[in-house]
């Protein structure tokens, strides 16, 4: 395989995407500072079980790219940069993607079975794929095409990415993080949908169904929760508890910023159609990861 090809399988595999099984590590980031937890994920072996995960989550969600892109091959050659995508532009042939996404699914079940084999008591790192599979096999066949059911089922994706990382190291996640996952995700995939709005509404069938007026107001409403239950969470009684500092909650006010700093490209009408593009590009965006991350570490310091 020349170099050449290679980057047109690795753009149809879109790589750059995979940086949203980051979430898969959301359990390991809280259990470390835990000191109810800290056991289980503190050393290398966890953070080895996690990342094995995340790999999984990263080979089968490419394996669904391909299939989306064979499913979406007419509406993507509508799209001005869908039909760029190497299977809407005839780079890679339907059969070969349908191989290549097969491969990859079998080797992404190869991490979960062996972490059942070992660990009995871990079935749901394994569960949570095969319900992932269930999920995304009906987003393909049916649920995509239907006006905001598709953005809860993606949402609900990355919730299950994060019970995945919990369960690869059998610790436990708070609810609320879980609900915090789904509201962030929620409001990412909402903006997408209206930017896609915006630019190509005929090359999804499920745009027909978003009302300009209840997008926006979804959008707000996802923002407004995702950092009240984030807030709620940090000042929670078991979160306090568990964490012996209130300090956490300062880490609030990067959530807030990055909100915040997401709406404004959004409605300055920047490209906010690939999340995952701002997040490696926006150098704000980075400073503001960059904050939460000192700011949570020192909160946790504080507590110790």
């Amino acid at each position: 395989m020349t170099f050449e090809r290679l980057k047109i399988w690795l753009k149809a595999l879109r790589v750059n995407q995979w940086t949203k099984n980051g979430i898969v590590f959301l359990a390991w980031f809280f259990a470390f500072a835990d000191d109810s937890q800290a056991a289980m994920a503190r050393g290398y072996r966890p953070f080895l079980l996690v990342s094995a995960m995340a790999v999984s989550f990263s080979l089968i969600s490419s394996a669904f790219y391909l299939l989306n892109d064979i499913s979406d091959y007419e509406s993507d050659r509508l799209h001005p940069v869908k039909r760029l995508r190497p299977i809407a532009a005839d780079l890679i042939s339907k059969i070969d993607a349908v191989r290549v996404a097969l491969a990859l699914y079998a080797c992404s079940l190869a991490f979960p079975a062996y972490l059942v084999f070992r660990h009995p008591d871990r079935t749901w790192g394994f569960a949570v794929i095969l319900i992932y599979t269930v999920m995304q096999s009906l987003y393909s066949g049916l649920l995509k095409r239907i006006g905001y059911v598709d953005v809860a089922v993606i949402a609900a994706g990355f919730v299950l990415r994060a019970v995945a990382g919990a369960a690869a190291m059998d610790v436990r996640i708070s609810p609320w993080l879980l609900w915090c996952a789904f509201l962030i995700s929620m409001f990412l995939a909402l903006c997408k949908r209206r930017h896609e709005k915006a630019i190509a509404c005929e090359s999804r069938a499920a745009l027909a169904s978003y009302h300009p007026v209840i997008l926006d107001t979804l959008i707000i409403i996802s923002a407004l929760a995702t950092f009240t239950v984030y807030l709620w969470y940090t000042l929670s009684a078991d979160t306090v508890a568990r964490f012996r500092t209130r300090a956490l909650s300062i880490t609030s006010i990067f959530v807030a910023l990055g909100i915040i700093r997401y709406l404004y490209l959004l409605f300055t009408k920047k490209d906010v159609g690939r999340p995952e593009k701002i997040l490696l590009s926006d150098k704000i965006i980075w400073l503001i990861l960059f904050g939460y991350s000192i700011s949570a570490v020192l909160a946790v310091w504080s507590g110790r």
